[in-house]
């Protein structure tokens, strides 16, 4: 379970209360999060009754079932609905996941949502996420390579190379692990955090990739990698499956290997 923490100086409030169709057979309550922080009050959670049996089975169909038919003022990101976009991302039953992936039904009582934690909130569900993608460009996530002998030809890659990049390439920056990890909560305007560092990973396992060893002298920090402290929340969230905490290992692997 990922402790949600809440935003500094506030306070959650029971909010509003909107019951389910008197028609309604079969029902969940959704807890949601409601906060705008322009409008200088507490962030509230509001309860909402959700018809099942006219709602999808997951929790962000129940969320757009809130904001179409019951609530349009709740603010929440969503996409592609199939786990690839990353934009529904949220705190849902006490973990970070995505909406789109995560079923009603594996929650039993009633389902609390809010937005990923330690993270400033721009409304409702939705946090800022301006740092992680500022880290993100820094660590120049692009190939560095010398211009082929063809410019026409594919940079080729063996598979047994191309393996390599199985996981790490399937990263989709949704920042459930980042705002997981305890590390990042106290120390996030200088480590990377563990999506950022899979993704660094990603360029310096790949081997048509040419600046692998810059890459790494760029790592070696006592703050942009060393503050991780292998805690292991960001492996246990991610909603891929992937496992962040390993490619932070292999990165401090390589540059103990360089010295």
């Amino acid at each position: 379970m990922v402790e949600f923490a809440l935003p500094k100086n506030s306070r959650v409030t029971p909010g509003k209360k909107h019951p389910a169709p008197e028609t309604a057979t079969s029902t969940k309550t959704f807890e949601v999060y409601r906060y705008d922080p322009n409008s200088g009050e507490n962030p509230r959670l509001d309860s909402y009754e959700v018809d099942l049996g006219s709602c999808g089975p997951m929790v962000l169909d129940a969320l757009l079932k809130i904001k179409n038919e019951v609530d349009s003022t709740l603010t929440l990101r969503r996409s592609c609905r199939e786990g690839i976009c990353g934009s529904c991302a949220m705190n849902i039953d006490g973990t970070n996941t995505l909406a789109c992936l995560k079923p009603i039904g594996e929650v039993s009582g009633k389902v609390r949502v809010y937005p990923l934690p330690h993270m400033p909130v721009v409304k409702d569900l939705v946090p800022d996420l301006s740092q992680v993608y500022r880290q993100y460009a820094s660590i120049e996530p692009w190939m560095k390579a010398a211009p082929p002998a063809e410019a026409d030809r594919e940079r080729r890659q063996s598979p047994e190379d191309r393996a390599k990049l199985d996981g790490p390439s399937d990263c989709i920056l949704c920042a459930c692990c980042s705002t997981a990890c305890p590390s990042y909560w106290w120390n996030g305007d200088r480590y990377l955090g563990p999506a950022v560092l899979l993704q660094a990973y990603r360029w310096i396992a790949d081997s048509r990739d040419e600046a692998s060893d810059e890459r790494l002298s760029d790592l070696d920090d006592t703050f942009k990698l060393y503050r991780c402290h292998t805690i292991m929340n960001c492996t246990k969230t991610c909603p891929k499956g992937l496992n962040p905490a390993q490619a932070i290992g292999e990165i401090k692997k390589l540059i103990a290997s360089r010295e």
